[in-house]
């Protein structure tokens, strides 16, 4: 079957979907987006997610396109229309269509909608988790407003394909005073040597991740130690454990960091433990 996204109203065959040349977001990155994990017939987080792309909206002052419930609706038909039952459905906002001007267009522009959906093997994350990944670490470059879910992904562009020429599979941004920013799609975790689980703080450094958002919600349901502060590079290459976490991701153990192996250089029992219990308590709504 033919795969089908949604543009701007209308559904339309994946290979002919198109935007207008004058498209904000592709003129300018004016716009914002959200990735969202379908597994066995659910979507995980949704709430969150819109949420999310609601605060982002805000941001930068863009309107919203449709009320949430018609844009669950819309979602929900793309995933429908695709056949997918484990993948992402992924949703992009743009300012709208509009003559080029770094000002904003006039109030009349609409904003502009993408909706696609894909699917995924979910073996293939678990194969992965059991070996775990490799990440190397770069100089965070970024805009200081990461915490808005933005298109604007230049820099993690060029430290995912850093990440990939150096044989690793994560690249982590790193900020002038040593410390882990987070990860080029993903947050950044440490379990130190006593046990304790880390991660910085959800402020503008970073972005506010749904799955670490959930993350500490399966911490505190179980009851294990957890703190929001930074952590160096150094901090990290002496856990007793690191992992990432993300939509497609979940958690994903990280057993090397640059040219440093990470305790005995295997997937550690919390993050393997986390990632069994996670869907347990993350919000699953079906399509």
């Amino acid at each position: 079957m033919s795969r089908i996204a949604y543009v701007n109203g209308r559904y339309t065959p994946h290979s002919e979907a198109c935007v207008h040349v004058e498209d904000r977001g592709y003129q300018f990155s004016d716009g914002v987006y959200e990735v969202c994990e379908i597994r066995d017939g659910h979507l995980i987080d949704e709430t969150r997610h819109l949420v999310r792309l609601e605060r982002s909206l805000d941001e930068l002052r863009i309107a919203r396109p449709m009320t949430r419930a018609a844009l669950k609706c819309v979602l929900r038909e793309v995933l429908r229309r695709n056949r997918v039952r484990d993948g992402i459905v992924y949703l992009q906002v743009t300012r709208g269509v509009s003559r080029r001007d770094h000002i904003f267009p006039p109030t009349h522009v609409t904003p502009a909608v993408v909706v696609t959906a894909r699917s995924l093997d979910p073996s293939r994350s678990s194969k992965a988790a059991e070996q775990g990944i490799s990440v190397i670490t770069l100089p965070d470059n970024r805009w200081d407003r990461v915490d808005i879910k933005a298109v604007s992904l230049l820099p993690n562009v060029l430290a995912k394909q850093a990440a990939k020429e150096a044989g690793a599979k994560e690249a982590w941004f790193v900020d002038a005073d040593g410390y882990v920013t987070e990860g080029a799609s993903t947050n950044a975790w440490i379990v130190t040597p006593d046990g304790e689980l880390v991660t910085r703080p959800a402020e503008q450094g970073i972005l506010r991740g749904v799955t670490r958002t959930t993350l500490i919600d399966v911490l505190e349901k179980k009851g294990l130690r957890f703190v929001e502060r930074p952590f160096t590079v150094e901090e990290a290459k002496k856990a007793r454990e690191a992992f990432i976490t993300a939509a497609t991701q979940i958690t994903m153990p990280v057993v090397r960091i640059d040219d440093t192996m990470v305790a005995d250089g295997k997937p550690g029992p919390v993050t393997q433990a986390l990632r069994a219990v996670f869907h347990d308590v993350a919000e699953r709504l079906p399509i």
